[in-house]
């Protein structure tokens, strides 16, 4: 009765409510995984919560034939609830349920233990293993739907448009009344950036089922790559309504107002995130972020150390993390603590490079346009040093990358003078503020081509479906607003 009543109660969209009848259902009954499976599914507990309810279960309640079997029993199934926790969360105890289940059970090639395991790899960002895992089991149920929003989303990261197109089309033919289906052939249309047709296949899903969490975060994400800072916080704040146990929602929503340089709201909106999550290293480099503009560049440096030290510990693909390095030699280089901020850029340009602006309207994910930024930050820390050659070499690999970077063009000007004087050091070349002004003019030079670039995407978008939005009338629009031109944000463009 209580499972039912939870049932009702989130029909009713009162999800609070809901939440305490599935609760009480897993309380009554141990055994009552449709009611565990609702909480776990739509998000309604944070990890903190989620671990701390599981402890609180009694699973010695479950009977069976024999003692040694009831204790079997009851931890086989706190084990098979332990995978279905939040993988931001002790991800070793994670391992070892999933371990002992697939090793002594013999579940290693269970669906949903598989889902767990791909789950955990997503959220480590190595999207290569987890989308084996999400294809080997769709190849053997090609409709599975319960791994389609997390194999979407790892098409997506990997860029396969071809594959998106013929599973999108494939389910288009076979099943159009399933919400995934429309999923699907949204994120194909993100993935070759018709962003207008994605957002409509995203609203369509999310108005066949409201409930479901990756058509509201892409619907979002369709907003926030065109520039429509007001359409998704909106939409980003509904998915935060809808699914209150995630940090998702308000972690993107403290990115839209990061864009904006509304600094206290975006602290107001990570930090809550963090309340929900802080384990996540893309939330805690977008706060490091917002503290470097803030000028708490000690907070900041910290925190990037945190994010950097999370994600070794959790083995994730250390090249996702390129930009959290980088925000840290900016850091450093803020404090003058330029050979740190040296040994950063120069660890940043071994492994690759991490893209100079990402999550904004006109960003292409393109690495060329990180190096070029990194090999200038690295440059201007050189001629700090009063390595003045070493830096004209690499203000010169920055002008080959992007000829017309004007930080590189002016710093490398100066140190070719500088170098023609035989002064050592930069003190005659030029101070700290007069370094700092040079990257304000390139911000604004960048903000102001942003801004032309908006102002043309957006005529261009009226032209193809008038002035009316798909889901009403468009509200004035904000300006965009852009970072320093070296500072680095992380994406975040998570599907569900």
């Amino acid at each position: 009765m209580c499972y039912l009543r939870g049932i009702c109660f989130a029909k009713q969209n009162s999800y609070d409510r809901a939440k305490e009848c599935y609760m009480d259902a897993v309380r009554i009954d141990v055994q009552c995984f449709e009611a565990f499976d609702q909480l776990m599914k739509n998000c309604l507990l944070p990890p903190d919560e989620e671990w701390a309810f599981l402890e609180s279960l009694d699973f010695d309640a479950i009977t069976s034939s024999g003692t040694d079997t009831s204790q079997e029993a009851a931890q086989f199934t706190k084990m098979l609830y332990t995978t279905r926790l939040s993988k931001y969360k002790n991800p070793a105890e994670f391992s070892n349920a999933v371990e002992s289940l697939s090793q002594h059970y013999r579940l290693d090639t269970n669906p949903d233990l598989l889902l767990s395991k791909a789950e955990l790899l997503f959220t480590q960002c190595r999207f290569k293993q987890s989308l084996a895992i999400t294809t080997a089991v769709l190849a053997d149920d090609q409709y599975n739907f319960s791994f389609l929003p997390l194999h979407l989303a790892c098409l997506y990261e990997l860029h396969q448009p071809n594959t998106l197109f013929l599973l999108a089309h494939r389910l288009a033919d076979s099943y159009p009344d399933e919400p995934a289906t429309w999923l699907a052939v949204g994120v194909y249309y993100l993935s070759i950036s018709q962003i207008a047709e994605a957002r409509r296949f995203f609203s369509k899903a999310s108005m066949m089922n409201p409930h479901f969490g990756p058509a509201w975060i892409g619907f979002a994400h369709t907003f926030a790559l065109e520039g429509e800072h007001d359409q998704a916080v909106s939409a980003y704040g509904t998915a935060a309504r809808l699914f209150q146990g995630t940090h998702l929602p308000q972690l993107f929503l403290g990115m839209q107002h990061l864009q904006l340089h509304n600094l206290t709201l975006a602290h107001e909106y990570l930090t809550t995130a963090m309340d929900l999550c802080n384990t996540d290293p893309l939330l805690l480099n977008e706060m490091g972020v917002v503290f470097y503009h803030l000028d708490h560049l000690p907070e900041a440096i910290a925190i990037f150390h945190r994010a950097l030290a999370i994600a070794d510990e959790i083995d994730s693909d250390a090249t996702f993390w390129l930009a959290t390095r980088a925000n840290l030699g900016h850091a450093y280089r803020r404090q003058h603590q330029w050979a740190l901020a040296l040994g950063e850029f120069e660890e940043v340009l071994r492994q690759g490079t991490a893209p100079s602006s990402q999550l904004d309207s006109n960003s292409n994910n393109n690495t060329s346009t990180g190096k070029h930024n990194i090999l200038a930050a690295k440059g201007l820390v050189l001629l700090e040093m009063g390595r003045t050659w070493d830096a004209i070499g690499s203000l010169h690999e920055a002008l080959g990358v992007c000829p017309q970077d004007p930080v590189a063009t002016d710093l490398l000007a100066r140190a070719l003078e500088e170098n023609v004087g035989g002064v050592e050091g930069v003190g005659d070349f030029g101070d700290e503020e007069r370094t700092e002004d040079l990257l304000d003019e390139a911000v604004e030079v960048k903000r102001e081509a942003i801004k032309r670039e908006a102002m043309r995407r957006r005529k261009t978008f009226r032209k193809r479906r008038g002035a009316i939005d798909a889901g009403g009338s468009r509200r004035a629009r904000m300006s965009e607003g852009v970072e320093d031109s070296m500072m680095v944000m992380s994406d975040g463009e998570e599907e569900g």
